[in-house]
């Protein structure tokens, strides 16, 4: 199976990454060696995480051994108002000419706000990849669709449904403990989660599930080695309920 997506700047970005959101400091740096000791080559970091500086002394000790290694850093781009996106994609333009970055790609974009990029006058570079909440609860299947029709990659960030975020209600459906995940993940030997991952890679969605758990690492990486059917996929995607464990506010 393919492990990777090739980006519009032909650039291979991995299928699967490791996300640092919510990993605490003096557990992160362990967490990023030993997923690149599991083989993860994709790291998700983001100044707002306030944990980039541990994720960097992982990453860094790695790249002195030789590893070759796909960190992405979300800044910029993350819902920005309508009246900032050109500007502060311009800006972002700026640092793929310096040199600083190799690509340049949006975050939790709808159809609208995309087309205001790649209509912008002028436009030097188009967007690499949008990251956005994604998971069989909230499939996204139109702007997917949209996005890969434009060669623009799309990230599904909290694709297990985020279960461990602080403010999961009770009420709140679980996609780890749904019936119907846990007896395809029997069927194949896998855990529900290796089910969940590898139904957005066979979408060809990139995913960063998170976890400072080395055995979960290593778990979650392993999700190359089997396919779901069809009909398990539709079964999947009929979970559709447009449900977000994310709220955006400006």
């Amino acid at each position: 199976m393919v492990t990777y997506v090739e980006l519009n700047t032909t650039a291979k970005m991995p299928l699967l990454g490791l996300g640092t959101w919510k990993s605490p400091a003096g557990q992160v740096t362990a967490a990023v060696m030993a997923a690149i000791n599991a083989g993860y080559r994709h790291f998700d970091c983001a100044y707002v995480y306030q944990n980039e500086k541990e994720v960097g002394e992982g990453i860094q000790q790695k790249i002195k051994e030789g590893e070759e290694l796909f960190p992405t850093d979300d800044k910029g781009m993350s819902i920005p108002s309508n009246t900032d996106i050109l500007h502060t994609w311009e800006a972002m333009e700026e640092l793929v000419d310096a040199g600083l970055v190799k690509a340049i790609g949006i975050s939790n974009f709808n159809h609208e706000q995309t087309e205001r990029i790649l209509n912008k006058p002028g436009l030097k570079y188009k967007p690499a990849n949008n990251q956005i909440e994604c998971h069989p609860y909230l499939t996204q299947e139109k702007l997917i669709k949209y996005c890969h029709s434009k060669g623009i990659a799309v990230t599904a960030y909290s694709p297990l449904g985020s279960p461990d975020r602080p403010w999961a209600k009770p009420e709140d459906p679980s996609l780890l403990d749904d019936p119907k995940i846990k007896e395809i993940a029997a069927k194949h030997n896998k855990t529900p989660a290796q089910v969940l991952l590898c139904f957005h890679i066979q979408r060809n969605v990139i995913v960063i599930p998170k976890s400072v758990t080395p055995q979960c690492i290593v778990e979650n990486f392993k999700v190359f080695d089997f396919k779901l059917t069809k009909e398990e996929m539709a079964t999947i995607f009929s979970f559709n309920r447009n449900w977000r464990a994310y709220t955006m506010s400006m």
